[in-house]
């Protein structure tokens, strides 16, 4: 399969898996999308799914590249990566959530940069060294460290913001080491998406260092987390006995709703989806006014959703035929702020037992508000929010092992201003 510009109408320009996931972004500045959206035989899908995960996973991750990876090679890949559970939880009266927080760093960032990191590393054997370029605003830099870190060929650059992500979170970034390579970006997240864009805009600095990015723009990153909707679906409907779900998104780039959208149009039965945002909510905005008007973050409790311009708006658009109406009536935006994020954080520790990181938490008063079937997604362990779960509730989260062992570790990080050349310097000599 070849992969096209989300701005390549006419389909001139495709090109092979290889150069589309090393270039991370299109020529023309759009994202990678397929030449065509496979569809999925359900009744297969089910079988994987009561098999494993994992099993469902190398069934759709076949659709889109059996032509680039031996199937046995991605079979064996789906089976080593994907070894944690994926379980539907009841919350509360008639509400359920897809915890998809555990995996190694206790992030959803866990399915979509694990597959990355191991079939990129595919990809680029017998290539030159590889330098994997992201910005993060929290849980991103951690998967993607994870997932790459000690990958033979390939050295990570993770641009995180300084003091606006969690201890914890830059925890796991900072305490590796090896070919991983944490800046601390004295700015917000978009300064830091913007310099990663600037980058690759470079042509003659990408000329002389093979750069991509891990960020969700690259293919894949986003393909595979499309893959859990189905999962989440088929758990949904031998819980419920429901049909069509609504599935609430916490969302703050977008690579997360738009692999829902893109599961949807590869024959997943769902109502439609909630953009679920904290105060920065550009996209719930849209949907309301038909006006889409990027700006600058503000920070919030849900740190990792403090996106002012969302990167993979551009997709969501393609998916629905560069119409915007048509992608105002696909959606429902939510905005939730700092206070509605600490009254259902505590609401569901009294009434349920049940502790919510602040992003899941968005999630469930998006499903309260909106009150359709389904399910919403809790994209984080609520101990990497220790510090806000503690301060709402009372109860100090204990952490997992894999991460209370990071925090104990030495941290390692250079210190990087809002300046694309100290960037490219940097990208040049690691």
């Amino acid at each position: 399969m070849n992969w096209y510009s989300t701005r390549d109408q006419k389909h001139d320009d495709g090109l092979p898996l290889r150069e589309a996931v090393m270039r991370g972004l299109a020529p023309d500045g759009g994202l990678f999308v397929p030449e065509r959206i496979p569809q999925v035989d359900l009744g297969e899908a089910r079988r994987r799914a009561e098999q494993s995960y994992a099993s469902l996973a190398g069934y759709l991750a076949g659709l889109f590249f059996d032509g680039d990876f031996d199937p046995q090679l991605l079979a064996r890949e789906m089976e080593a990566l994907y070894d944690f559970e994926v379980p539907l939880r009841r919350v509360g009266r008639g509400r359920y959530t897809l915890e998809l927080f555990h995996g190694p760093t206790c992030a959803f960032k866990d399915f979509g940069a694990g597959f990355m990191g191991r079939m990129a590393g595919v990809l680029g054997r017998e290539q030159e060294r590889l330098v994997i370029l992201t910005a993060t605003s929290g849980d991103t830099g951690s998967a993607v460290a994870h997932g790459f870190y000690n990958v033979p060929g390939i050295d990570v650059v993770i641009l995180y913001p300084e003091g606006k992500i969690s201890r914890l979170q830059e925890c796991q970034m900072t305490a590796l080491g090896g070919n991983i390579h944490p800046l601390r970006v004295a700015g917000t997240f978009d300064d830091c998406q913007r310099l990663v864009k600037e980058l690759f805009a470079d042509e003659a600095f990408r000329a002389r260092r093979q750069v991509t990015s891990a960020n969700s723009i690259n293919l894949l990153r986003w393909i595979p987390q499309a893959f859990y909707y189905f999962y989440g679906y088929f758990l949904w409907q031998r819980e419920t006995g429901g049909e069509r779900p609504t599935i609430v998104v916490p969302s703050g780039n977008y690579g997360n709703l738009a692999a829902g959208m893109l599961a949807r149009r590869m024959g997943l039965p769902v109502e439609g989806f909630v953009a679920a945002s904290n105060l920065n909510d550009v996209v719930p905005e849209f949907l309301r006014t038909g006006i889409y008007r990027p700006r600058p973050s503000v920070q919030t409790l849900a740190t990792a959703m403090d996106v002012g311009a969302p990167s993979n708006f551009e997709r969501m658009l393609w998916l629905c035929g560069g119409d915007p109406d048509a992608l105002r009536d696909e959606l429902i935006g939510y905005r939730c702020d700092n206070a509605g994020i600490r009254r259902t954080i505590d609401a569901l520790y009294e009434r349920c037992g049940y502790l919510s990181d602040p992003h899941s938490a968005v999630g469930y008063a998006a499903s309260v508000a909106v009150d359709k079937p389904g399910f919403y997604l809790s994209t984080a362990h609520p101990a990497k929010f220790g510090e806000v779960i503690a301060s709402v509730t009372g109860r100090r989260v204990q952490l997992p092992e894999r991460l209370e062992t990071l925090t104990r570790r030495e941290q390692h990080f250079d210190p990087l201003e809002v300046d694309l050349r100290a960037l490219e310097e940097f990208v040049a000599r690691v």
